[in-house]
């Protein structure tokens, strides 16, 4: 008859030693390492055999199978439950709404405006994500304001109004790309208005591009 353990698991029939000399007590077995560190914890039910208690757990719940791309025996991916990931592993990224219009269908890129003055300039930087409309809609303002006011510091001819048109450039490109925007309820999308080359102010990059052409034609002809 074999006595079953507190944990579900069978033993066998406890083996028999022949008894000692006269007066000599029979002999015992030799210890043996315990399977368990402490009574009480052994294998619950739901684990998998192999499961030595006092090693890191790969489970956070009993019955619960491993996580996918976590092996057995290392651990937890996550403290408990509520909290965030631990230092190491990769946490699962937020889904991306317009906050213009909360759009599902949006983008995480920026808008720039530059402006120069003499010996200063500004510069602006509008932050995403946004969806098609609102995306559009900021890059005409934004890029308007810059054709408008960029151009009066002889740096920002030259260097940071030239790189700030460009940047908006392919930040239209790709609004223009993403899906119509889908508002959330009680929300709209931002108008995107006329385009930029319908637009007077933009135009008034001409004066400052007019002087800049002048001034190089003076010089070419000076030296010549």
């Amino acid at each position: 008859m074999t006595t079953p353990s507190p944990h579900g698991q069978p033993y066998g029939p406890a083996p028999t030693y022949p008894a000692g000399p006269a007066g000599q007590p029979a002999m015992q077995p030799a210890a043996q390492p315990q399977a368990y560190a402490q009574p009480g914890q052994g294998p619950v039910a739901g684990y998998p055999a192999g499961y030595v208690a006092g090693q890191p757990q790969a489970y956070a719940q009993p019955g619960h199978a491993p996580a996918p791309g976590y092996p057995a025996g290392q651990p937890h991916a996550y403290a408990h439950p509520g909290h965030g990931p631990m230092a190491g592993y990769p946490a699962q990224p937020a889904p991306t709404q317009c906050r213009g219009c909360g759009s599902p269908a949006a983008v995480n890129v920026a808008v720039r405006a530059h402006q120069g003055l003499l010996i200063m300039m500004r510069f602006h930087k509008l932050d995403g994500p946004f969806c098609r409309s609102c995306g559009r809609s900021v890059v005409r303002q934004m890029t308007t304001r810059t054709l408008c006011l960029g151009w009066w510091s002889p740096i920002s001819l030259v260097a940071f109004t030239p790189f700030t048109l460009i940047w908006n450039l392919v930040a239209h490109l790709k609004f223009s790309k993403l899906p119509p925007s889908t508002p959330a309820p009680g929300r709209q999308p931002m108008d995107e208005g006329v385009p930029v080359l319908r637009r007077p102010l933009a135009y008034v990059a001409l004066i400052p591009l007019a002087w800049a052409v002048w001034v190089v034609t003076g010089v070419i002809t000076h030296s010549g």
